[in-house]
């Protein structure tokens, strides 16, 4: 373990060239400064920058967070971050006692870092189908199971379930789970983090204001 302690420290961080941050000029609204941050990451060959990690608690407050894939951002009192799952996993039960979440996205090779935070809201049917409709075959053969989560007794099994669900949806190409949920996170908070190598992190929060609009304040690192 002291071993282990002591690579842990010596592994390098912030490597390569990073990008430069001016809060200044930072738009007034985070879905803006987040579309920028994306596309950027897009144009450096960023692995997945879609993905990101959902934070949910239960109804006991204990929290659960996994990664998925996001599907759209929309700025404006109306817009938000969007993610789909099924209602019967884990995250849709937590979602169903406790709508609220918590978004981060990490990219490695920029050193930045975007949290966002909010309650949640489930689109309605049309807009989750629509969303599973445009998944490819594997990803609807495996929701339209249904069981994400449960106790699995061999692989083979889980062969077999994927098999005839792939069967199923040859035959019924327009099928959708109800349970399949579009859901969008009304942002409340957005953070946008600019690491440096001396550690002069840049720290820019925007918060909800009770007009809509949005504050802005910077943080220490």
């Amino acid at each position: 373990m002291t071993g282990l302690r002591t690579m842990l420290r010596e592994l390098d961080v912030f490597a390569g060239e990073l990008p430069d941050f001016d809060p200044a000029a930072a738009p007034d609204d985070p879905a803006e400064l987040f579309t920028r941050w994306l596309l950027g990451a897009v144009e450096a060959g960023v692995p997945e920058p879609h993905a990101m990690t959902v934070s949910t608690a239960d109804a006991a407050g204990r929290p659960s967070a996994r990664v998925l894939i996001l599907k759209n951002v929309e700025p404006g009192p109306d817009g938000g971050w969007q993610f789909a799952a099924h209602g019967a996993s884990g995250k849709g039960h937590d979602l169903a006692e406790r709508p609220y979440a918590a978004l981060t996205f990490y990219w490695q090779p920029l050193a930045r870092q975007i949290r966002v935070r909010g309650p949640v809201e489930p689109a309605g049917a049309a807009h989750s189908a629509a969303d599973f409709l445009a998944r490819g075959e594997g990803a609807r053969a495996e929701a339209l199971l249904g069981r994400q989560s449960t106790p699995l007794s061999d692989l083979a099994t889980r062969d077999a379930a994927l098999a005839g669900a792939r069967a199923r949806l040859a035959r019924e190409p327009d099928l959708v789970p109800p349970e399949w949920t579009l859901y969008t996170v009304r942002a409340r908070e957005a953070e946008f983090w600019q690491g440096d190598r001396d550690r002069n992190h840049t720290r820019l929060r925007y918060r909800r204001a009770v007009d809509g609009g949005w504050a802005r304040e910077l943080l220490w690192p």
